[in-house]
């Protein structure tokens, strides 16, 4: 039979044992954010190396992490690295391709002292819910070097690893809208539709494209149940008249560009229709680009909206 003070020493082992490395690791603050959202990294660094100060912080930002800002540190001398992304990112409806990719903190943190460092990062749609993405860090001290570069293997627990990169999983936003839908080279997202009147004919359909590859394509049709046809619409002057009339030729989507197509300038028309839109209704349809083919989407029906915001005749 144990002792008191035997059983009291297994306790604290275990305790130890499972305590330790949470503590020892390299750690994120908050080590979750969802996609294509601006993130704060707080990054914990809890000790330096067998004893000796930290003098150096490096961290290497991952691929598909953008627009990152790290914090001045007081005491600290701070410098990054720019570079060439493998692909361009759309940031706010702004083309990115080149940003920070390493950020070193010079300056000195005692053994026994913790301490964080901060920088802000915007997650892109590169990252999905259930992904992790981990971002390796290296403590230089006077004499030795602490790696913090481990990634684990698919479905391998990162506890086990002796000198994990800390990392941010990525969960859904509540309330999300549905995740954007890859075609080839492009990315349709959030579509949706206003509600309609009783009786109406016509309803709007609005998204948001973005062509990542090298050479254009083109929205050419789609289809709408309850609608007879789909056609793009563009807004143009004829003499001083704003008005309404389908694209010839289909709705261009450029290299590197993002169409958005929205109440008030170039949008779809479900022509014809034979039943109702109501809001908080879902609706699958199809569009047709001329080299991605043929994409399902679904419609989100919001509520009808206020009047346009300028006069305008829309003619069909």
């Amino acid at each position: 039979m144990l002792s008191s003070r035997s059983r009291g020493a297994l306790v604290a082992a275990a305790l130890t044992a499972v305590s330790t490395p949470a503590l020892a690791h390299v750690s994120f603050e908050t080590a979750q954010t969802t996609p294509n959202s601006t993130f704060k990294a707080v990054l914990r660094i809890p000790h330096g190396c067998d004893g000796q100060p930290t003098l150096k912080v490096r961290v290497r930002i991952p691929e598909g992490i953008v627009a990152v800002k790290p914090m001045p540190k007081a005491g600290w001398k701070l410098e990054t690295t720019k570079g060439a992304y493998v692909r361009a990112y759309q940031v706010h409806g702004e083309t990115v391709s080149e940003g920070v990719t390493d950020i070193v903190w010079t300056g000195s943190l005692d053994d026994g002292f913790y301490d964080e460092f901060v920088f802000q990062a915007r997650f892109t749609d590169a990252f999905q819910p259930g992904a992790t993405v981990y971002f390796p860090v290296v403590q230089e001290c006077e004499k030795d070097t602490e790696e913090w570069v481990q990634v684990p293997a698919a479905g391998e627990d990162p506890h086990h690893l002796a000198s994990p990169a800390p990392g941010v999983k990525i969960v859904a936003a509540a309330n999300a809208p549905a995740a954007a839908q890859h075609a080839g080279t492009l990315i349709i997202e959030q579509p949706w539709s206003r509600a309609t009147p009783a009786g109406a004919k016509v309803g709007g359909g609005y998204l948001r494209i973005t062509n990542n590859g090298k050479e254009p394509d083109r929205l050419i049709g789609g289809s709408f149940p309850n609608a007879s046809r789909i056609e793009v619409h563009e807004m143009a002057m004829e003499g001083d008249i704003m008005r309404m009339k389908p694209v010839q030729g289909g709705l261009e989507i450029k290299p590197g560009a993002t169409v958005e197509l929205k109440p008030g300038a170039g949008h779809l028309m479900f022509m014809d229709l034979k039943q109702q839109l109501t809001e908080g209704q879902t609706v699958k349809g199809t569009l047709v680009f001329e080299k991605a083919g043929t994409v399902n989407v679904e419609y989100t029906v919001r509520g009808m909206g206020g009047a346009a915001p300028a006069p305008m005749e829309h003619k069909h």
